[in-house]
């Protein structure tokens, strides 16, 4: 089942259970799809797209939670976090540290990489091989450990 009509059921469902962080949340997603479908490009919406989108939307909530928690806006932040926490639902499950570390060894072997200054042949495989599994950011302080 595609995301857009996985999306569509549990709006459904969130609108019959009157939940309103859930129609927030779901509402935002398919007009993220709806964007996507129309912004002229004529991709087309794959998985991976799909994720793209989803990874975007968390971390767009994430920074703002943040900023209202440093603002001591605890009524703002709650929503975003609501928010965070109903999109995850629609995401693949992200690897452990330990599974990320793992893959990375392996990616470091396989380019030859030696130094800090091999980082970005390690990341250009890297993030090819992890999208959508892993959080980028976390990825490349991995490979900065690994490699100093």
């Amino acid at each position: 089942m595609s995301l857009e009509l996985k999306i569509t059921e549990d709006l459904k469902t969130a609108m019959r259970a009157k939940d309103q962080a859930a129609l927030r949340s779901i509402r935002s997603i398919k007009a993220e799809i709806l964007k996507a479908k129309t912004d002229g490009t004529g991709r087309e919406i794959d998985e991976a797209r799909e994720v793209q989108m989803l990874q975007k939307m968390v971390k767009q909530r994430k920074e703002s939670a943040e900023i209202f928690e440093k603002q001591n806006r605890l009524d703002l932040a709650a929503p975003e976090l609501e928010e965070i926490a109903i999109i995850e639902k629609y995401l693949p499950k992200m690897m452990t540290v330990e599974e990320i570390t793992e893959v990375l060894k392996g990616i470091i072997t396989e380019v030859g990489a030696t130094s800090g200054k091999d980082m970005g042949k390690v990341m250009g495989v890297a993030t090819k091989q992890l999208a959508g599994k892993a959080d980028g950011k976390l990825v490349s302080e991995t490979v900065k450990s690994l490699l100093a």
